[in-house]
């Protein structure tokens, strides 16, 4: 009976391992930052696309729940060193339930076929800013929060769901 208890305790194990190593790759990733207001580009939405698309959407969304929940404790995790739950009332806050969103619906990028995955990032890319920009309007309004936090993103993100695809295709070809 033990020994069956342990076989089951792996696998939760290496879950919860696997979605701390992602949630600590996305505090590195919110550290290369381009100063913006009101919200800063980072290569967060990168490492979320990674995370979900290898991870698959339970490993992906555990990730980025994890993510949120350090920042929200305190821990300096989110772009710039933020923390707190003041960081989770600020213009970005947003973002940080879209990466959510992105890391689980990534997580059903279709193991082959180039443009269905290309596909299935960018709508998972671009799912992030359906709760970024809302929020971000009840605080810039609507007008500025489509440009300062859609429309200014677009090459960048065009870029980093790119750069996801090749990455993705790379590892799983490896």
């Amino acid at each position: 009976m033990m020994h069956l208890t342990a076989t089951r305790a792996r696998p939760a194990l290496a879950f919860a391992g696997l979605a701390l190593l992602g949630s600590a790759a996305m505090a590195a990733a919110a550290q290369i930052t381009v100063p913006m207001w009101p919200v800063p580009a980072t290569l967060q939405s990168l490492v979320v696309l990674l995370i979900g698309a290898l991870g698959g959407p339970a490993l992906g969304a555990a990730a980025l729940i994890a993510y949120v929940v350090e920042g929200a404790m305190g821990l300096p995790v989110f772009a710039g060193g933020a923390a707190g739950p003041a960081a989770l009332m600020g213009p970005t806050a947003g973002y940080l339930l879209g990466f959510i969103l992105s890391a689980w619906l990534a997580g059903f990028t279709p193991r082959s076929g180039l443009l269905r995955q290309g596909a299935t990032l960018l709508g998972a890319h671009l799912a992030m800013f359906i709760p970024g920009v809302l929020w971000l309007a009840t605080v810039t309004g609507l007008e500025k929060a489509l440009m300062a936090g859609f429309v200014l993103f677009i090459p960048g993100t065009l870029v980093k769901t790119a750069l996801a695809l090749a990455t993705l295709r790379a590892v799983r070809r490896g």
